[in-house]
C-alpha cells in the first residue's frame, strides 16, 4: 500500500481523497450550521424552531435541501442562462476552494504553503463575482441593485479584514497559520494567544466577519423590505441552494480565521490539557454562535451607516494598528508580546 501511494496513481487518488474529506466536513457542517442557525434565532424569539424532522428536528436541513434539489429550475426570461447557471457554481466553490489551506490540527491540511492567508485573502475576495454576475445576469433592477450594494460592501470590509490580518503577520513573521497557531502556544494558555496582544482588533475583526459574508446587521445586499432579497431573487431550486451554502461556508471559514489568528486554533486554552482538533471545532462552532446571536438580537444598519463605518471608522483604526504594531514588534515592547517571530514562531 506504501508502494502505491507513492506512484502518480497512489498520488491522485491521496489526494482526491484528502479533498473528499474537506469537503464532506464542510458539507457534514453546513448541515448542522443551519440547523443551530435557525434554533438559535427560535430560542431568542421564544418559539421551538425545527422539531418535526427527525430527532429534535436535526434532519429539518436534509428536508430542506431535498425539497430545492428536486424543484424545477426557473431561468428568467431575457436573462443570460450563461452567466446565470455559473454565478451560483462560482459562490460556492470558491467559497470550499478557500477551505485547502485551513489546518483543523497540527499537520491536518490539505495544502500547507507558507502563503496560506494571502491565498485565502484572494479566494475569498473572488466571491464577490459571483454575486455580481448573478445580480447581472438576472436582468432585473433589484438584483442588479443589490449586487451593486454587496460588491460596494464587500470591497470595503476587505479592506480592513486585512490590514487586521497584516498586524497578526507582523507579529508572527510568517503568512502560514500553521506558524500563527505556533507562535501563539506558550505556557499562558488562553493569556497567550493573540487576542491579547490584538484586542482591539479582535471586535473590529469579528464585525468585519459580518459585513463581509452579509449578514446581519448588515444584510443590506438582501433587505427583503427594500430589494425583494436581494440579488438571489429571480433563483430557485439548487441554483439558490448553492448560493445559500456559499454563504454559510462563508461564515463558516470566518469562524476558523478567528479562531486561528487570534485564538489559538487548536491549542487548549489551559496548559497541560492535550491540543488537538476538538478545540479548533470547539471554538468555530462558538463564533458562530455569535454570529447567530448577533442576527437574533441586533436591527439592521441603514446603507450610508454601513459604508460610513467600513471607511471612516474602521479604515483608519486598523491602519493605525498596523503602524502601531510594527513599532511594538520592532523595538520587542514587553519582549516577546507583539514580536513572537523573535520566539522562532
Amino acid at each position: 500500500m506504501a508502494e502505491f501511494l507513492t506512484t502518480p496513481l497512489g498520488i491522485f487518488v491521496l489526494i482526491t481523497a484528502q479533498c473528499l474529506a474537506v469537503v464532506g466536513f464542510v458539507m457534514v457542517s453546513l448541515l448542522f450550521l443551519v440547523y443551530g442557525d435557525r434554533k438559535i434565532w427560535a430560542a431568542v424569539q421564544m418559539r421551538r424552531g425545527p422539531n418535526v424532522v427527525g430527532v429534535y428536528g436535526l434532519l429539518q436541513t436534509v428536508a430542506d435541501a431535498l425539497k430545492y434539489v428536486v424543484k424545477e429550475v426557473v431561468v428568467p426570461a431575457g436573462a443570460d442562462r450563461t452567466v446565470f447557471m455559473m454565478a451560483p457554481m462560482a459562490s460556492f466553490v470558491l467559497a470550499v476552494l478557500a477551505w485547502a489551506v485551513i489546518p483543523l490540527n497540527d499537520g491536518w491540511v490539505l495544502s500547507d504553503i507558507n502563503v496560506a492567508v494571502l491565498f485565502v485573502f484572494a479566494v475569498s475576495s473572488l466571491e464577490v463575482y459571483g454575486v455580481i454576475m448573478g445580480g447581472w445576469a438576472s436582468n432585473s433592477k433589484y438584483p442588479f441593485l443589490g449586487s451593486l450594494r454587496s460588491a460596494a460592501q464587500m470591497i470595503s470590509y476587505e479592506v480592513s479584514i486585512g490590514l487586521i490580518i497584516i498586524g497578526v503577520i507582523i507579529s508572527t513573521g510568517s503568512l502560514n497559520f500553521g506558524s500563527i497557531v505556533a507562535a501563539q502556544d506558550t505556557n499562558y494558555g488562553f493569556f497567550g494567544w493573540y487576542w491579547l496582544p490584538h484586542l482591539p482588533m479582535v471586535f473590529l475583526f469579528f464585525i468585519s466577519c459580518l459585513a463581509e459574508t452579509n449578514r446581519p446587521p448588515f444584510d443590506l445586499p438582501e433587505a427583503e423590505s427594500e430589494l425583494v432579497a436581494g440579488y438571489q431573487v429571480e433563483y430557485s431550486s439548487t441554483p439558490f441552494l448553492l448560493f445559500m451554502a456559499g454563504e454559510y461556508i462563508a461564515i463558516f471559514l470566518m469562524c476558523a480565521l478567528t479562531s486561528l489568528l487570534f485564538f489559538g486554533g487548536w491549542l487548549s486554552p489551559i496548559p497541560g490539557i492535550p491540543d488537538g482538533v476538538f478545540w479548533m471545532v470547539a471554538k468555530m462552532a462558538f463564533f458562530f454562535f455569535l454570529f447567530a446571536m448577533v442576527k437574533a438580537i441586533t436591527p439592521r444598519y441603514r446603507y450610508d451607516q454601513l459604508m460610513r463605518l467600513g471607511w471612516k471608522v474602521f479604515l483608519p483604526l486598523s491602519l493605525a494598528w498596523v503602524v502601531i504594531v510594527s513599532f511594538l514588534a520592532k523595538f520587542e515592547v514587553f519582549g516577546a508580546f507583539w514580536a513572537r517571530y523573535a520566539m522562532g514562531g
